[in-house]
């Protein structure tokens, strides 16, 4: 997969994610969140520092993955490039800052629930839905949260166009939607002017999780995935096809 000038791709990262959060030598230069003050200490960067590192990381615990992206985030400066974190996680309901008790799962099917500090309700992750966490500076590109979440949201509905599959976003609701029901959810956090989080695609899982949940805090919404729409691509090409897409919105 060609990905767009400045975009440098790390492959067979397993175990622990130990992050520089540095400028990759050889690296190009060219809604709904929960949200921290920026300092007054910030140096803006120059416009010339757009590189875009991918880092696939496999199968990765949730925790282990998120306590990195927060070290990465308050760890970076002016001059660090942006990253997606492609990972696919073990069973685990996530909580939003904005999830109630009654979002929670109603029967007890030994799946853990992860209180989180990203942005909106209640999710599943689990083995066959591809996650990209998206580690960006806003500032440097310039992007408010709702932009950002708006050019997520364009960033799948344009890869299932490419499968001939109707798709839209919700002002109300964030997320990606196939006849009203979500095969995408988008969560973000932004501390100091970078987020990370990111969006997480249904491709070909078991869906029986979510029946015990309120899906981003929506009784009884519809969830479905690629496979049961008819995509046949495996996993990985479809991940190229997001990350394609999403270099190139950000």
């Amino acid at each position: 997969m060609k990905y767009r000038d400045g975009v440098t791709v790390v492959t067979n990262v397993t175990g622990d994610v130990h992050v520089n959060a540095h400028p990759v030598p050889g690296a190009q230069c060219s809604v709904r969140s929960a949200q921290d003050t920026q300092p007054p200490s910030y140096r803006a960067p120059s416009t010339e520092h757009r590189a875009l590192v991918v880092r696939r990381l496999g199968v990765a615990d949730y925790e282990s993955v998120w306590q990195q992206m927060k070290e990465f985030t308050l760890a970076r400066n002016a001059d660090t490039p942006d990253e997606f974190w492609q990972v696919e996680h073990p069973p685990v309901y996530t909580l939003g800052v904005a999830a109630k008790p009654e979002h929670l799962p109603r029967i007890d099917n030994g799946i853990p629930v992860i209180k989180t500090d990203r942005g909106g309700q209640i999710t599943y992750h689990g083995p066959g839905q591809l996650v990209i966490y998206t580690l960006l500076d806003l500032r440097r590109r310039n992007l408010g949260v709702r932009a950002l979440v708006r050019r997520l949201e364009r960033a799948v509905i344009e890869l299932l166009r490419g499968y001939r599959i109707d798709a839209n976003g919700r002002e109300d609701a964030p997320g990606v939607y196939v006849a009203g029901a979500k095969i995408a959810a988008l969560g973000l956090r932004v501390r100091n002017g970078c987020c990370y989080h990111g969006l997480s695609l249904n491709v070909n899982m078991d869906l029986t999780p979510f029946s015990a949940i309120n899906p981003c805090g929506f009784p009884g919404l519809e969830v479905t995935q690629l496979c049961d729409l008819g995509v046949a691509d495996p996993a990985a090409i479809i991940a190229d096809k997001l990350l394609e897409r999403l270099s190139a919105e950000i």
